[in-house]
């Protein structure tokens, strides 16, 4: 990993994000990002092992990068299809005012998603830039488990909650109820987000066997960060709450985000 190569990435992220800020304004939809920011990170992983080099190591590395970022992209984009947008970015431009926000989405959100983007890819970085022969460790043998569990959480709690938005939207006498409480969603209020979180320790775990790999446990533990605090779970139960009073009910029986048992009596 060197600086010219940081460099590269950091360029293709931007040129990226720029394109999609251009197409945004058109629409008068920055929430188009949204399903276009995992695949910053595999351009960013495809990037480095093509200009140091294919390995054993880094082809299994870049199969986990491409199997999540093209899922949760066709997942997110399947989702946004035919919607408004999404009420966070239609706020922000109530707030600045649609005359000012076409140029200031570019930094609060294009631009930000892209300096995110490189450094929370640290891992991926570093452990793509290896050195031949780079064979398939312990170290990524355990990152893979990890990446498979959160993979798998991930995966399955975003099916559950798009089959109970479909049952909801379709109304009758078996549309499930206000609050998805069933499933992974009744042992954890944010699944996905854990699983998300768990598979970038995954990937963190892959950058172990390079040297210094394990300095940028700061990426992991950022997007952990963010998913718990910033865009993920407080900002979604505040949404949620303020939306739907049945949802306080729900805070109170059910863990945030590290999936437990229900507490009370609904644990019954």
């Amino acid at each position: 990993m060197n600086l010219a190569l940081l460099a590269g990435n950091a360029a293709l992220v931007l040129a990226m994000m720029t394109v999609l800020w251009i197409v945004s304004v058109r629409l008068r939809d920055a929430s188009i990002v949204d399903p276009w920011w995992s695949t910053a990170f595999l351009l960013v992983a495809a990037n480095t092992v093509l200009r140091t080099g294919l390995t054993p190591g880094k082809t299994l590395l870049l199969a986990t990068v491409a199997a999540w970022a093209l899922r949760l992209w066709l997942h997110l984009l399947l989702r946004s299809l035919g919607q408004p947008e999404d009420p966070r970015y239609a706020g922000f431009r109530a707030k600045y005012g649609p005359e000012r926000y076409w140029w200031f989405s570019f930094f609060q959100v294009f631009l930000l998603q892209a300096v995110l983007a490189v450094v929370i890819s640290a891992p991926l970085q570093v452990a793509g830039a290896a050195a031949a022969p780079d064979p398939v460790s312990i170290t990524d043998l355990l990152g893979l488990a990890l990446f498979a569990a959160g993979f798998g959480i991930e995966a399955v709690a975003d099916a559950q909650l798009t089959r109970y938005r479909k049952a909801r939207a379709s109304g009758g006498p078996g549309a499930p109820g206000p609050v998805l409480d069933t499933g992974l969603w009744r042992y954890s209020r944010h699944p996905n987000y854990f699983g998300e979180a768990l598979l970038w320790w995954g990937f963190w775990l892959f950058a172990l066997d390079i040297p210094w790999g394990w300095a940028t446990v700061f990426a992991p533990a950022l997007m952990t960060f963010l998913l718990v605090k910033v865009s993920g779970v407080a900002m979604l139960d505040a949404h949620m709450a303020a939306k739907r009073p049945e949802y306080a009910a729900y805070i109170g029986r059910t863990s945030g985000f590290l999936p437990l048992p229900p507490r009370g009596r609904s644990a019954a």
